[in-house]
C-alpha cells in the first residue's frame, strides 16, 4: 500500500499554550482610511474589467459642436433691448439689479444695491414720465400675478427677502410693456 505524501497546502502551526493577542481597536479615521483604500482598489478593478469587457464594441466619436450653442456661465452683457422705450427701460432695470445688486427697505443701500424703484429711477436717467410709465406697468404685472392687494411697487419690493421674485416680475413687466407697444 503506497503512502500518500502530505498535501502542499500551507499550514499555520497553532500553539495551544499561547492565546492569540487581541487586535488593537482602530479609530474611526483609521477604519475610514482602510475602507477608502479597499473601495479604491475595487473601483480600479471594476474600471479595468469594464474596459476589457467593452473593448470589442466599436464606437464613433460624437460631434457636440452643434449641441452646445450658448455660454455655460451667465454673461454680464444685457440682452438685445426691446424696441419700445418702457420695455427697454424695464429690461435695463433688470440688468442693473442683476449686475449691481438688489436691496429692500431703501432706494440704495450702503453697497450700492438698489430696490425696484431705485433701479428704475437710475435707468430712466431723469425722465420722470418714462419712470412713471415703467412703474405703472410693473405694478400692473405684479397685480396680475399676485392680486390687487399689492399697494405699490415699493411695498412689493420690501415684502421679499431675495431678488428672485422682484427680478422675475421685471422680466414679466418688460414683456407686458413690449406687448402693449410701450
Amino acid at each position: 500500500m503506497p503512502t500518500t505524501a502530505p498535501s502542499p497546502a500551507i499550514t499555520c502551526p497553532v500553539s495551544t499554550t499561547q492565546a492569540a493577542a487581541p487586535l488593537a481597536e482602530l479609530s474611526l479615521e483609521e477604519r475610514l482610511t482602510l475602507i477608502d483604500a479597499a473601495m479604491t482598489a475595487r473601483l480600479e478593478q471594476a474600471a479595468i474589467a469594464y474596459e476589457v469587457n467593452t473593448a470589442h464594441i466599436p464606437t464613433e466619436p460624437i460631434d457636440l459642436t452643434h449641441v452646445v450653442t450658448v455660454p455655460l456661465t451667465p454673461t454680464l452683457q444685457p440682452p438685445e433691448p426691446y424696441p419700445t422705450p418702457v420695455a427697454a427701460l424695464l429690461q435695463r432695470t433688470h440688468h442693473h439689479l442683476f449686475t449691481g445688486g438688489w436691496c429692500s427697505g431703501t432706494l440704495v443701500d450702503e453697497d450700492g444695491a438698489r430696490c425696484l424703484v431705485g433701479a428704475i429711477r437710475a435707468e430712466a436717467g431723469g425722465d420722470s414720465g418714462l419712470e412713471a410709465d415703467a412703474s405703472s406697468v410693473l405694478l400692473d404685472a405684479i397685480r396680475r400675478r399676485f392680486g390687487d392687494h399689492v399697494d405699490s411697487v415699493p411695498s412689493f419690493n420690501d415684502a421679499h427677502g431675495s431678488a428672485l421674485v422682484p427680478m422675475h416680475m421685471l422680466d414679466q413687466a418688460a414683456d407686458l410693456a413690449h406687448a402693449r407697444g410701450l
